[in-house]
This record gives structure tokens, sequence and C-alpha cells, in this order.
């Protein structure tokens, strides 16, 4: 074989053999690892506790009849405005048949008794008159006389009563049932035909009508036992509806719950609060929706940074994190925080508003070729 052949094939192998190790050292070369960074920033910092609840009257007073009957007509809608007095239904009256007989029999009884008094009391006027009698005895008989008279008023008073609902069926009437305040007749619950029945020791009775004033609202929500410690009564809640998304309304805390109800294994907590309703405000009905915001904390212009940023150590699960001090170089600051609002944290010390932060939970990869 020609030498110089024999050198070529040697310098071939050779260039192969070199260009098969660059090529593995390219693809075996091990990434540097870079970690990301931010930077502080100055921001508000809000923290604050989002409450659902419902907006509902201050106060809803429910109508019942005095007596017990059929509704006979209903006079009013719901969402008719009324004032004290104005009448709502009419009940017919339905009487208990041994109730009647009772009363019936007391009537004649008293009858019975005023004719026997009045025999007496005519008998011994004439004796009186004529000086027979004393003075006393008389006037005994006399009184015995009235009573009996009385004692048969009040039999036919009740006996009225419970046959028509009233003893001399006047305009205020125990078959009438009104408004006993103002405002809006939120729900009529019966219709005409239902049977009612009064309210007395063992039964609260029928509910004819709701009535509630609509210009005194109020929030009512539910707050968790972790964010109760921090309220305070008096605190200023911002409202908003669902059905009212372009509007907010002011309102003040004024009731926190003594005592918490658990809730699928949290305890939480009854809150109200005085709604303000401006008289330019769209109707607000009872019962909407709603979300109030109440701010616990608040920090205007200071520096800040995300909490995911933060690092903690595992021994006094201290703050920290980790500052740039030259390329892909870390130095450990330990940090004073103060409020949060979930996303953000407040720095008080510990770091100045240059640093550069290292995001210890993002990394870019580099080669050594570059």
């Amino acid at each position: 074989m020609n030498k110089y052949v024999k050198y070529g094939l040697i310098g071939v192998v050779v260039i192969g053999i070199l260009a098969a190790i660059v090529y593995f050292l390219k693809q075996n070369s091990t990434p540097v690892e870079l970690y990301k960074t931010e930077t502080v920033e100055r921001k508000d910092i809000v923290n604050k506790v989002i409450v659902t609840g419902k907006v509902i009257p201050e106060d809803e007073i429910n109508i019942k009849p005095q007596i017990s009957g059929i509704i006979d007509k209903i006079m009013l809608e719901e969402g008719t405005q009324v004032k004290a007095g104005d009448l709502i239904a009419v009940i017919k009256v339905v009487p208990n048949e041994q109730s009647l007989n009772q009363a019936a029999g007391r009537v004649r009884n008293a009858e019975l008794a005023l004719n026997n008094a009045r025999i007496e009391y005519d008998r011994n006027k004439a004796l009186f008159d004529k000086g027979v009698i004393s003075s006393q005895d008389f006037n005994n008989l006399k009184l015995t006389f009235d009573q009996a008279t009385q004692e048969l008023k009040n039999a036919q008073a009740d006996y009225q009563i419970i046959r028509k609902g009233s003893a001399g069926g006047s305009t205020s009437a125990n078959t009438n049932i009104r408004a006993t305040v103002s405002g809006t007749i939120l729900e009529i619950p019966v219709k005409e035909g239902d049977q009612v029945i009064q309210s007395n020791n063992f039964n609260d009775g029928t509910t004819v009508a709701t009535i509630a004033d609509m210009n005194k609202m109020i929030f009512e929500g539910e707050v968790d036992e972790a964010e109760v410690g921090k309220l305070h009564v008096g605190m200023p809640l911002e409202i908003s509806m669902g059905a009212l998304e372009e509007e907010k309304f002011q309102a003040k805390l004024k009731f926190i719950a003594p005592k918490g109800v658990e809730e699928e294994g949290a305890v939480q907590f009854k809150i109200e609060g005085d709604m303000q309703i401006p008289d330019t405000t769209s109707y607000v009905r009872a019962g909407y929706s709603a979300n109030a915001s109440i701010v616990l904390e608040e920090r205007k212009d200071v520096l800040a940074i995300k909490e995911a940023l933060l690092q903690f150590d595992k021994e006094t699960e201290k703050p920290y994190v980790e500052v740039e001090v030259g390329e892909n170089k870390f130095e450990r600051k330990d940090l004073e925080l103060g409020v949060s609002d979930g996303i953000d944290v407040e720095i008080v010390s510990g770091i100045d508003e240059d640093a550069k932060i290292k995001v210890w939970n993002k990394l870019e990869k580099k080669s050594d070729e570059d």
C-alpha cells in the first residue's frame, strides 16, 4: 500500500475520532443552574377579609290574627307600602261547636239568675219604700241585682265573640287583621280560604303577613373563627351585591356573635352591619346575596415582595430571602415582615429597595458553551 494512502487513512481516522469526542462533549455538557430574580416594589398593601352573607331588613314584623278562623278576603298584595292601622285581611269566624254551646248555656244561666235577682229586688224595694227593711239589706239586694245584670251582658258578649268574632262588630273587631307598623309587605304566606289560628301559650299562631321598613337594612354574614378575633364593633364595611353589581354600599359593624356555630368542621360567628342606603340608589330587596369587605390592616407606599419569594429557617422558622450579590451568587438576608394581603407582604427591615431577590423555585439552565 502506498505510504501516502496509509497516512491519509490514519489522518481521516484521527479526525473522525476527534469529531466524535467533540460531539460527545457537546451532548453531555453539564448545564449551569441560574435562578431568576425579582425586585422589591413599593405598593399599598391591604389585609382584608371577605364575608359572604345577605341583605335583610333590620326588623321584620309578623302579623298574626287575634282569633281563629278562615281568611275571608285579602285586601293588599306583597310589596305594598302600608301604614300602621291599614287593613290587610278579614277573617271569617268558624266557631267551635262545643265552645258555642257552652257560651249559649252561660247566657241562659245568666238570664235565669237575673230574673231571680229582679224578682227579689222588686219585692224588697216595695218593702224598703214602706220602711219594713233596712237600707243595708236593700243595698245588698240591689248589688246582687246589678251583678246579675252585668253577668248577663258579659255572657252575651262572650257568646257574640265566639259566634262572630266581635262583641259589637266595630271597625276594630278581631276579625280585621291590620298592620301594626308602617313599612312594606314582604310576604303574605296565606290565601283566601286558608284556616288560621290565633297566637296562644301553646302555639305561635299563623302569620298572615310580614312587614318591614326597607329603609333600615342590615348585612348579615358569618366569619370564620380565625378572623373574628380581629374584628370589633364600629369597623367600616363595604357591601357589594350580585344584583346591583355597579353599586357599593357603606355599612358599620354593629354586632359580633358571642357564640360560634360549627358548620362542616369550622366554627362560624354571625356578624351584622348597619347599611346606609342612599336615596338615589336602586331598590334594595330583602334577601339579596352580598359580600362584605372588611379592612383589617392597611399600609400605604411600603416596601413589599411576593410571599412566594420567602423561605423559612427549618429550626427557628424565621423568614428570609436570598439576595443576589454576584452572577448567580446569593446571600441570605433575614427579614422582619409587616402586613400581608395573601399575595404581597410588607418588608419592615432586612433588605433595601435595590435588592434582587432569588426566586428559589424557578431555574434557568445554561450550558458551559454559552
